[in-house]
């Protein structure tokens, strides 16, 4: 089956886990990236995580619209917050980073923002975590991904290739415009593509 068939896209929707570890494996293996086997189960977490697309949001605005701060503005915030707080947004920042740096990699390249500048926020976000939580095994997770951040962006645009889910209709910026409009076409338009699913948004809810 290709990726952009129908029974792959419910595979990737109702059994999300199994079909990210299949492909991160597989993307692990022909990128040759050599790293400990918590950091696969990591990147598996982030691709399920990021299924569901309101998931790349802050907040909403006055008139309901999805806005989404700057990696900079939340770096900065972080360095405010108390220590819990401080971790929670460095890792959605790192996490937000190496998604997006993956996947919408094209996309990025016609921005003004390009791919350059989530790689370096992303691997800050991850280097500022490996010094900000106190267990070792966590510490040493968040130290490796900002070491192989770029190996590892590597194997998520070849996983968004294989998926197809980078395309001429450029899904990065249909992404914005569903935040900024809510239109449904636009919505239906993503589910059909396999980026998100309302029943998963549903069950993130719960």
């Amino acid at each position: 089956m290709k990726p952009s068939d129908p029974k792959v896209v419910a595979t990737i929707i109702l059994d999300s886990k199994d079909y990210f570890f299949e492909v991160v494996d597989q993307a692990f293996a022909e990128r040759k990236v050599d790293t400990y086997p918590f950091v696969k189960s990591y990147v598996v977490e982030i691709l399920k995580h990021y299924l569901v697309t309101e998931n790349l949001y802050d907040s909403e605005d006055d008139q309901g619209r999805k806005t989404r701060k700057t990696l900079a503005e939340l770096y900065l915030e972080s360095s405010d917050q108390q220590p819990s707080i401080k971790v929670e947004m460095l890792k959605r920042l790192g996490d937000s980073s190496l998604y997006i740096s993956g996947f919408f990699s094209d996309s990025l390249q016609r921005k003004l923002i390009d791919v350059d500048y989530y790689v370096d926020m992303g691997k800050l976000a991850y280097e500022s975590l490996a010094h900000s939580v106190n267990e070792d095994t966590i510490s040493k997770l968040y130290r490796e991904i900002s070491i192989k951040f770029l190996i590892l962006v590597d194997a998520l645009s070849l996983i968004s290739k294989r998926a197809k889910i980078m395309d001429e209709e450029n899904v990065l910026r249909m992404m914005d415009l569903y935040a900024k409009t809510g239109s449904p076409l636009l919505q239906e338009t993503l589910v059909e593509k396999g980026v998100f699913s309302p029943e998963i948004k549903k069950q993130s809810k719960q």
